[in-house]
């Protein structure tokens, strides 16, 4: 029975992991080969080669870390906040059930306008905020990201704090158990894997949404701001050298995620 589960164990690997990374090593290989310019129409000014591409991101180590350190301060500071606060609404929204169904609806509604048009609005609403430059520019952005993750959390947070296992809650309250005890005891031990796939679409979501927002940031810094600089002034090459940086942020980070659920989740049905 162990043997048959390790082989289940296996094939599953294979296909979740073996198969993309073999499809993007063919990818990068058509790619230095020049095979893939060829296929698109393409030229090595407008997509450089991978090796081009590793290479300034070597030779501008300092440079790039700076803006990766911006750009993660914003993430997951948005993420932290966002997560926090649709957590909360989520836990009102279980407490107040007349008006809750409302509240989650306003926040998906909030949530669903575009990046690009929150944006801007939100650097003019803080121009006021502070005289540092960078100071309000951090501000804006993590408040873009900070909507762009409130919904996920709030919609999924309240799943989980209401989706009980059948006769669990008739049992906490055969045993006379009180709201604080049963939100405490019952509803958010159940809520936790339900965050798990919250932050499963709120971590990308919040990479995306800090590079976007730092298109129009006042302050010229981060990883997103540099692909847009870059672009305009068509150093291509450095553009997608900071393009692969910010990919292999938001992979790194689920990986992250992901391991983090696999330990925390362990064993549990």
């Amino acid at each position: 029975m162990k043997r048959k589960r390790h082989f289940k164990w296996d094939k599953q690997s294979a296909k979740t992991v073996l198969y993309p990374v073999l499809f993007g090593i063919l990818l990068l290989i058509f790619w230095q080969t020049q095979i893939l310019h060829k296929i698109i129409g393409a030229d090595t000014f407008t997509l450089p080669l991978p090796g081009r591409i590793l290479r300034i991101v070597m030779d501008n180590g300092p440079a790039v870390w700076k803006n990766v350190q911006a750009t993660m301060i914003v993430a997951m500071g948005g993420l932290l906040f966002g997560s926090v606060f649709g957590y909360l609404l989520g836990a009102i929204a279980t407490f107040f059930p007349k008006w809750g169904a409302g509240g989650l609806s306003i926040a998906s509604a909030v949530s669903a306008v575009p990046i690009i048009a929150i944006a801007p609005i939100l650097n003019n609403l803080t121009k006021d905020f502070s005289k540092d430059a960078n100071i309000r520019s951090m501000l804006a952005k993590m408040i873009v990201v900070t909507i762009t993750c409130t919904a996920a959390m709030c919609i999924n947070a309240y799943r989980g704090l209401n989706e009980l296992k059948p006769f669990s809650l008739d049992l906490m309250k055969s045993y006379a158990a009180g709201k604080t005890t049963v939100f405490l005891k019952l509803r958010i031990p159940n809520s936790v894997p339900y965050i798990f796939v919250a932050l499963r679409v709120s971590v990308p979501a919040s990479i995306i949404s800090a590079l976007v927002s730092e298109y129009f940031a006042e302050f010229i810094i981060g990883v997103g701001r540099q692909i847009r600089e870059n672009i305009v002034l068509a150093q291509y090459a450095t553009a997608w050298a900071y393009i692969v940086v910010a990919c292999a942020m938001g992979i790194i980070l689920y990986g992250i995620l992901l391991a983090a659920e696999s330990a925390l989740l362990k064993g549990r049905k």
